[in-house]
């Protein structure tokens, strides 16, 4: 999400700074491509034209254009405004209230709200240890109920058992009855949707708020929903009352325009976002850092909290002593590329490291995609244990066996084999200089310098 926007941004903001000076003239044309790239990354016309004005107001004045560099005040002052339209400060998930907490979901039929549901739950039961309960209350749709319990049990959270026949209303006070009697922290409501707004979802959706009274009422909303998120937002939050948003197939080809929008429309925040399939793939809602990666000032913070949510802590000080002592081998090599497939594989990675665009559409260009790393990782598998730890085992015939066992070509083995002896040497000349060979050198694999984040 927001790749177009952030390569238009990028482009009208590296023509700005090149220029020594600015003048109103120059601010006014930059301002008016800031206009037109939000508006085709399906901002509504109302909030841009007030983002717009709010930013001419300053970018006009004598703060920028006297500024010692006037281009990168410019950009300050857009990365300003853009968090402020975002919500300015990051707002959790309230869970403040006496328990058990009910957590209400609403939305539009296919958003995305009981795979959400499961996210959450899983979530706040990992990182948060809360005893959490779910509960589905959509008796329309075929099998909903049972998809929300297969969902909890692949994320290890009960689910409300299912009874025939029951309403919404009747199921909302089950199971807030039952996260008393049975002390749960939190119970998620997952309510029905429609395909369109309707007054019938409005009704139901309000009659389940006033019988669980919850502490967060949250619209899932679809990423790629466009111009449609506002009027969406604005339905809900009028008769329901939102206290937040959640967002959905971010990770997808959506142009962003639903987050820059609901906030502004609402008032109410963006509190999460799903950036995948899996489970685990939600994260908190950050208006600075969002900002930051619009801009393409990457997002260092998210990285290292994703890193140390990912990285298995003992094979880490295990590689670590195996660096110490200069030896690395294909199981090694295999474990780091599992571990950038978990930080969310090279696209991600990248998209979170600051001024790394051109080289972004460089790898688009050259194709080294995440089908690299698992292609890799598929020919290393098909290595036997012997070779794994013996590189000169690997011959001609050898090699032609790997290939033929994982799928892939000759010459993918070659690459592979070339990384793993460029590595290792790295690993022994590290290993020579000590603790300061690591500094120069960087980690194995990885670039030396700011990018080497290991």
């Amino acid at each position: 999400m927001f790749d177009s926007l952030s390569d238009r941004l990028g482009t009208v903001f590296e023509a700005l700074r090149k220029r020594g000076a600015l003048d109103e003239r120059h601010v006014n044309d930059a301002l008016r491509q800031v206009r037109v790239a939000l508006l085709e990354a399906d901002v509504a016309l109302p909030v841009v034209k007030e983002f717009i004005a709010s930013i001419r107001e300053r970018a006009v004045g004598t703060e920028v254009l006297r500024s010692v560099t006037p281009g990168q005040m410019v950009v300050k002052t857009v990365h300003d405004h853009l968090v402020e339209m975002l919500g300015g400060e990051s707002e959790g998930i309230n869970l403040t209230a006496t328990p058990p907490i009910a957590i209400m979901l609403v939305g539009l039929q296919g958003s995305g709200k009981t795979t959400t549901c499961a996210k959450l739950a899983r979530r706040l039961s990992t990182t948060q240890k809360r005893r959490v309960l779910m509960a589905s209350l959509d008796v329309y749709r075929p099998a909903a109920q049972d998809q929300l319990a297969v969902l909890g049990k692949q994320a290890e959270v009960p689910t409300l058992p299912i009874v025939a026949g029951q309403q919404p209303v009747a199921i909302a006070r089950r199971a807030m009855e039952v996260g008393r009697l049975q002390g749960y922290d939190v119970v998620l409501l997952d309510t029905a949707g429609r395909l369109h707004i309707d007054d019938e979802m409005m009704i139901e959706a309000a009659a389940v708020r006033d019988a669980t009274n919850p502490a967060e009422v949250l619209l899932v909303a679809d990423a790629m929903t466009g111009q449609d998120a506002v009027t969406l937002a604005e339905s809900f939050h009028q008769r329901v009352g939102l206290s937040g948003i959640a967002l959905t197939r971010v990770d997808g080809d959506a142009r962003g325009g639903a987050a820059l929008s609901m906030r502004a429309a609402t008032g109410c925040p963006v509190k999460l976002l799903g950036v995948g399939e899996k489970l685990d793939a939600i994260e908190d809602f950050h208006p600075d850092r969002l900002a930051s990666r619009i801009l393409g000032m990457g997002d260092v913070v998210s990285l290292v909290e994703k890193a140390s949510e990912t990285i298995d802590q003992e094979e880490a000080e295990k590689l670590a002593r195996k660096f110490e002592k200069g030896r690395f081998d294909f199981n090694d090599l295999a474990a780091q590329l599992r571990q950038m497939r978990k930080m969310g594989g090279m696209e991600g990675l990248m998209g979170m490291l600051p001024g790394v665009a051109k080289v972004k559409k460089q790898l688009a260009q050259s194709r080294l995609d995440d089908g690299v790393l698992v292609r890799s990782e598929a020919i290393i598998s098909s290595m036997t244990k012997a070779e794994r730890r013996n590189v000169r085992l690997l011959n001609g015939s050898r090699r032609r066996r790997i290939a033929a066992g994982s799928g892939t070509t000759i010459q993918d083995v070659n690459r592979v084999v070339k990384q793993y002896k460029e590595m290792s040497g790295m690993m022994k000349k590290m290993n020579k200089q000590g603790k300061k060979g690591i500094m120069r050198h960087g980690l194995p694999g990885m670039p030396p310098g700011p990018f080497n984040f290991g």
